[in-house]
């Protein structure tokens, strides 16, 4: 039997690589594509497949201002307010594999990127919870990520410009 899994793995993640190829090959023969997957890897703490569903699941990117993309990926807070009862403010879904990801990257950007890092830390330090910095921290992530793909402007890191 284990050697029946383990058969099936090595063909699964033979599988997963040849995806991977392909996509990766499709990627290339589209210029846009290709221009958008170089900025967005530019970034540490962004990957191929981050880059990839970044391109696929939201061909907005670049288009739109910063609350519009931020509204539309679903890490925009939104007030729960009715009437003259106050709520609190809220992120809703929208798209969710896009935010699945955002949420691994800014992750990752909140140990290792120093902007994000800085960031976080910051509103861990006002008093915020760490599932409420982490998301601001997804949001400011996109909101670079946008502009950089807007401006077809690679990642340069504060403290190497100096």
């Amino acid at each position: 039997m284990r050697d029946r899994i383990a058969t099936h793995l090595t063909w699964l993640e033979a599988e997963l690589q040849a995806w991977d190829d392909e996509l990766r090959q499709f990627s290339n023969q589209n210029p846009t594509w290709h221009a958008a997957d170089e900025v967005l890897q530019s970034v540490p703490s962004v990957g191929s497949i981050t880059a990839m569903t970044l391109i696929a699941e939201l061909p907005e990117l670049g288009q739109l201002d910063r609350q519009e993309i931020a509204t539309l990926v679903g890490v925009a807070p939104m007030n729960r307010d009715s009437g003259c009862k106050l709520g609190n403010y809220r992120t809703q879904g929208r798209r969710a594999r896009v935010r699945s990801v955002l949420y691994m990257a800014a992750l990752s950007a909140s140990r290792f990127t120093p902007i994000i890092r800085a960031f976080y830390e910051n509103l861990v330090k006002r008093g915020k919870e760490h599932k409420v910095a982490l998301t601001a921290c997804m949001r400011k992530l996109l909101v670079i990520l946008n502009t950089m793909v807007k401006n077809k402007t690679p990642w340069r890191d504060a403290g190497k410009t100096a």
